[in-house]
């Protein structure tokens, strides 16, 4: 049942439940943590984990035509852009079956939650598919918690599912204790993913911080992994930590070194019996078929 919290917003918990919950999720996290399996290199199931992005603020018309091309071609998951270039990417991909998602309160997080509903708002209604929405990290570093789960409610009431709502965290800022209430909170608001980074506040993703993520939320929500992330060994590692999405804008060149790896497994195998052959230790970890 919603409470209503300090300056009349809509919370789940009083701060002391939100103590409580946030506390017992600490002491759940595990010593150790499972390893994950990544869809096989090169594969649509690969492919289709990846969010092809660019968020720089002055990307201009014809690099977004490029990035959509490019998504296109490998059948990446979706574009990931800013609210001004969400209509003409949903033009560009109109029948592909590659999404659009935009990113909301970006980069800093420290939007008003009325800012933030309008952004969802107009790229629900530009044909945005997803949403990428910034916590407000300094409030949940101040254990606001109330505060920081009406910002991402209110984003979810004007867009509900299907609609897909990542929340991203921003870890580089956080502690790991921080990183665990983001998590709970944003599963509170019904989120679907939480989200490492944005890729403009200090460090991006970390396989150790997506472990601790993917433990906390379990099977509830899933996690996109981004910030940093730039080579075909960087993108397992982050799968392999429990990752289902990675954003990146080195998805082109991502995808080359998978089809790269692919293929010279495939030549090294020889005449050998493609059923019985394993690829080489250094690839090993690459291939969940493996």
């Amino acid at each position: 049942m919603a409470l209503q919290s300090e300056n009349n917003m809509t919370t789940r918990y009083t701060q002391a439940e939100w103590g409580t919950i946030i506390n017992e999720a600490e002491k759940d996290v595990p010593s150790s943590f499972p390893e994950y399996k990544a869809p096989v290199l090169g594969t649509p199931d690969f492919a289709n984990c990846i969010d092809h992005t660019l968020l720089k603020l002055d990307a201009n018309k014809d690099q977004i035509d490029e990035l959509c091309e490019e998504a296109k071609r490998h059948q990446f998951r979706s574009v990931c852009v800013r609210s001004i270039r969400v209509e003409r990417a949903v033009q560009n991909l109109q029948g592909s079956g590659v999404l659009v998602a935009c990113v909301v309160g970006f980069h800093e997080g420290t939007h008003s939650v009325s800012d933030k509903v309008k952004e969802a708002s107009q790229a629900i209604s530009a044909g945005a598919s997803e949403l990428d929405m910034v916590m407000n990290y300094p409030l949940l570093k101040q254990q606001r918690y109330s505060q920081v789960y009406s910002d991402i409610a209110a984003v979810r009431n004007v867009a509900p599912h299907p609609v897909v709502l990542k929340v991203i965290l921003e870890t580089a800022q956080l502690t790991q204790f921080d990183i665990i209430a983001g998590c709970k909170v944003a599963e509170a608001a019904n989120a679907d993913f939480v989200k490492t980074s944005t890729g403009f506040g200090g460090q991006g993703a970390t396989v150790e911080n997506v472990r601790l993520m993917k433990s906390v939320v379990g099977p509830h929500m899933k996690v996109k992994a981004s910030g940093g992330v730039k080579t075909v060994n960087e993108c397992v590692s982050m799968m392999e930590a429990g990752a289902e999405r990675i954003g990146t804008s080195n998805g082109v060149w991502i995808m080359k070194e998978a089809l790269t790896l692919l293929e010279d497994t495939t030549h090294a195998a020889g005449g050998r019996d493609r059923k019985n052959s394993r690829p080489s230790d250094s690839l090993t970890r690459m291939f969940s078929s493996s």
